[in-house]
């Protein structure tokens, strides 16, 4: 009778453990990518802009949000006159942010860069591993009546974001992330909800609710979305 050691058979358990672990990883992503519209349909996005409402400390305005997909991501948003800019490349981000009192374009942090990079793509979590991220599956969660599982991707500047995928329909239902805001270390937690599939047939939320570091929130509201128009790719270059 052959005889296993001990030693042999807990790293033999170990190993398979973490081979299953890492496969359901995979699993559960491939089914939250076919939720939304599939990998093929995904692939083939090059651009979107969104046109939102926000709501923020009892005002409303207008926000504009356009990602090249793989190149950039530009927010504008304005409040009570004022207007806040946002922008990541693959290269650096910059802002404008007159409420931290400058009106002038000034470039980001790479901390806070590195924490918001992964915006420029239209699915974060879609060929994550073709550019250096990790994915682990770090739990499962009760988040109001959805059952959720948690994926925590680390992209490849060490930055990490969980994402709360839920069980059943694969949507992601909620983000985490951690950000320096106005010298502050903070979690940002974002609620996804209100999910629609545009005539692209890419199912987005409709309705995100965005805490930052309970201090304050908002509420950003979809009114108009285009898929695949041209795009300049000047409206990321660091200008007023």
């Amino acid at each position: 009778m052959k005889i296993i050691k001990p030693a042999l058979l807990l790293l033999t358990a170990l190993f398979s453990t973490a081979s299953i672990y890492a496969q359901t990883v995979e699993e559960i992503i491939a089914k939250h990518i076919d939720a939304i519209g599939g990998k093929e349909k995904l692939s083939s996005i090059t651009s979107i802009r969104m046109e939102n409402t926000v709501q923020i400390m009892g005002s409303e305005g207008p926000s504009t949000t356009t990602i090249l997909n793989g190149k950039g991501f530009r927010n504008e948003s304005e409040f009570n006159g004022q207007k806040l800019v946002q922008v990541y490349t693959d290269k650096g981000g910059w802002a404008i942010n007159p409420f931290a009192g400058g009106n002038e374009p000034q470039a980001m942090p790479d901390e806070q860069y590195k924490s918001g990079e992964d915006q420029i793509y239209a699915e974060p979590l879609l060929d994550y591993a073709a550019r250096g991220s990790k994915a682990e599956l770090i739990g499962k969660e009760k988040l109001g009546n959805a059952d959720t599982y948690k994926i925590k991707l680390t992209n490849k500047d060490n930055a990490s974001t969980t994402y709360y995928l839920d069980g059943t329909t694969f949507y992601t239902v909620q983000v985490e992330t951690s950000a320096n805001v106005m010298g502050q270390d903070m979690v940002i937690k974002t609620v996804c909800s209100d999910y629609k599939k545009n005539d692209f047939g890419f199912a987005m939320p409709n309705t995100l609710e965005i805490n930052i570091g309970d201090q304050f929130s908002m509420t950003s509201k979809l009114q108009k979305v285009e898929m695949n128009q041209p795009v300049d790719a000047a409206i990321f270059e660091m200008k007023k």
